[in-house]
């Protein structure tokens, strides 16, 4: 499974972004999803995950009431709509795919997810 994300960018407090996920080389209903981040001198974050049949996701507390995510399998592809952004979402964004339908932020994402991708970058600054 490959994974590629796109649609970050430089936007001002308060603006909203997409990004997408998408997948090839496999069907994104035999995985879950997760989007994790990574501000300059900070650890990976954990922002969302969503199983693999889309029927239950996760929020990390910062994000909650502002990202939502959703897949479309027609597509092969995964979203993290992010509204309301703040400059404390500043950070290059990462989708990794894990094996099985349940999604997780809890525990190692190295070591729960099997597929990352490159990564895209999100600032947030005025």
């Amino acid at each position: 499974l490959q994974l590629v994300e796109s649609g970050g960018g430089l936007v001002q407090p308060g603006e909203s972004l997409r990004l997408s996920c998408a997948a090839s080389g496999n069907t994104l209903d035999y995985y879950a999803i997760g989007w994790f981040r990574q501000a300059p001198g900070k650890e990976r974050e954990a922002v969302a995950c969503i199983s693999s049949n889309g029927d239950s996701s996760d929020f990390a507390d910062s994000v909650k009431g502002r990202f939502t995510i959703s897949s479309d399998i027609s597509k092969n592809t995964a979203y993290l709509q992010m509204n309301t952004l703040e400059p404390g979402d500043t950070g290059v964004y990462y989708c990794a795919a894990r094996r099985g339908r349940l999604c997780t932020l809890a525990g190692d994402p190295s070591v729960l997810y099997d597929y990352w991708g490159q990564g895209t970058q999100v600032t947030v600054s005025s």
